[in-house]
C-alpha cells in the first residue's frame, strides 16, 4: 500500500511537473528543445500519409457499401469478432424481381422472355460485384485499416513517450539553470536574512549546498539527455518506416485498380452478351412498327422476295427500288455468323425488309457489305 502511494505521488509529481513546463513554453517564459529539421519532416510527412489514409479509407468503405446501415453493422460484426452474414446485391435482388416477374407475365411473352434475359444478366452483374467488394476489402482496405490501427497506434505512442521526455529535459535544464544562478548568488553575495546568529552556521555551508544541487541537476540532465536521444532514434526509426508504408500502399492501390478494372470489363462483357441475346428475342415492338412498315412497303410495290421464307440467302438478296431507308446504329455489334453484318455505334447504315424475314431483323447495308442486323440496335432516320 505504501509503494503504491509513494508511487502515485511520484506520478503525480512528474505530471505536474511536465504541466509548469508545458505552461511555461506556450507562455514563452521557458526554453523548449528543438528538433531537427530532418526530425520535423518526418513527422510532418507521418501526419500526411494518416491524414489522407484515413480519408482514402474512409471513402473507398463508402464506395464499395454505399448504405451506412450496413457499414455500421459489419463495423460490429468486426469488434465483436464474429463473421457478418452474407449479403445480397443490389443487382442480384433486382435480377430475382425480374424472374419473378416473367413467371407472372408468362415467360413466352415477349416482355416475360426479356425480363428472364435481363434479369439472369443482372444476377451474373452482381455476383462480379459481390467478387469485386470482397477483393477489394481483401487487398485495399485492409492494408490500410491495419496501418490506421497499428502502425499508426504505435508511432502516436512513441511520439507521446518522446514528448514527454522532451518535457523532463526541458524541465531538467530549467532546474539546471536555476540552481547555477542561486550558486552564483550564494558565493557572491550571501543572504544577510538568512545569516541571523541563529542561523550563522547555513551560510558557511550554503556555497556548498548549492554545488550540491547543481550537481545534482547536472546528474539529471545526462539522464534525461539520455532517456530522450534514445527516445528520439526509436520514433526516427519508426517515422522513417513511412516510406516502406507508402511501397506497400502503391502495391494494394495497384491490385486495387486490377480488380476494378476486371470488374468493369466483366460487366461489359455481361452487358453486350445481353444486347446479343436481347436482338434474338421476339419483340412486339419491333414487330408493330419495322414490320408494319416494312408490309405497306412490299404490298404498294408488289415486291417479291427472293428467298425462301425458313432459309434466308443474304447473297440472293436485292435491295427494293424503293422502301430503303437510313437507319443510326446506337450499339456496336458483332455479327453471330456470315448471314449478319457488323456494326458499330453511331455509324449511318442503309436498312430495308423483305417478305417472310423474321420482324427482330432487317437487311442492312454499308457500302458493299450486306446482312442482317437486329431491330433493337438502330435507331430509323426519316
Amino acid at each position: 500500500m505504501d509503494f503504491n502511494v509513494k508511487k502515485l505521488a511520484c506520478g503525480a509529481g512528474v505530471f505536474f511537473t511536465r504541466a509548469v513546463q508545458f505552461t511555461e513554453e506556450k507562455l514563452g517564459q521557458a526554453e523548449k528543445t528543438e528538433l531537427d529539421a530532418h526530425f520535423e519532416n518526418l513527422m510532418s510527412r507521418a501526419d500526411c500519409t494518416k491524414l489522407w489514409t484515413e480519408k482514402i479509407y474512409r471513402q473507398t468503405e463508402v464506395l464499395l457499401q454505399p448504405n451506412p446501415s450496413a457499414r455500421i453493422e459489419e463495423f460490429l460484426y468486426e469488434k465483436l469478432d464474429r463473421k457478418a452474414p452474407s449479403r445480397i446485391t443490389n443487382a442480384e435482388l433486382l435480377g430475382q424481381y425480374m424472374q419473378d416477374a416473367a413467371k407472372e407475365f408468362g415467360p413466352g411473352t415477349p416482355y416475360g422472355s426479356t425480363l428472364i434475359e435481363v434479369g439472369e444478366c443482372e444476377r451474373r452483374l452482381g455476383t462480379a460485384e459481390r467478387e469485386f467488394l470482397q477483393t477489394s476489402a481483401i487487398s485495399f482496405l485492409t492494408p490500410l485499416r491495419n496501418f490506421l490501427e497499428g502502425d499508426w497506434r504505435t508511432i502516436s505512442k512513441e511520439r507521446r513517450l518522446l514528448e514527454n521526455l522532451r518535457l523532463d529535459l526541458d524541465s531538467c535544464k530549467t532546474r539546471l539553470k536555476k540552481a547555477k544562478v542561486a550558486e552564483a548568488k550564494a558565493a557572491t553575495a550571501p543572504d544577510f536574512q538568512e545569516t541571523r546568529p541563529r542561523n550563522y552556521v547555513l551560510s558557511a555551508s550554503a556555497s556548498a549546498l548549492w554545488s550540491e544541487e547543481v550537481e545534482k541537476a547536472e546528474h539529471e540532465l545526462r539522464v534525461a539527455q539520455t532517456e530522450f536521444d534514445r527516445q528520439a532514434e526509436v520514433t526516427r526509426l519508426l517515422l522513417e518506416g513511412i516510406s516502406s508504408t507508402h511501397v506497400n500502399h502503391l502495391r494494394c492501390l495497384h491490385e486495387f485498380v486490377e480488380a476494378q478494372a476486371a470488374y468493369y470489363k466483366q460487366c461489359h462483357f455481361h452487358m453486350q452478351e445481353l444486347q446479343k441475346e436481347l436482338g434474338r428475342l421476339p419483340n412486339a415492338f419491333a414487330l408493330n412498327s419495322t414490320q408494319s412498315i416494312a408490309m405497306a412497303d412490299s404490298a404498294s410495290e408488289g415486291i417479291s422476295s427472293p428467298v425462301e421464307t425458313d432459309t434466308l440467302k443474304i447473297e440472293e438478296v436485292q435491295a427494293p427500288a424503293t422502301g430503303t431507308r437510313k437507319a443510326k446504329v446506337l450499339y456496336d455489334y458483332d455479327a453471330a455468323d456470315s448471314s449478319e453484318l457488323s456494326l458499330l455505334a453511331d455509324e449511318v447504315i442503309t436498312v430495308y425488309t423483305v417478305p417472310g424475314m423474321d420482324s427482330d431483323w432487317l437487311i442492312g447495308e454499308r457500302g458493299n457489305q450486306k446482312g442482317k442486323v437486329p431491330v433493337t440496335y438502330l435507331e430509323l432516320l426519316s
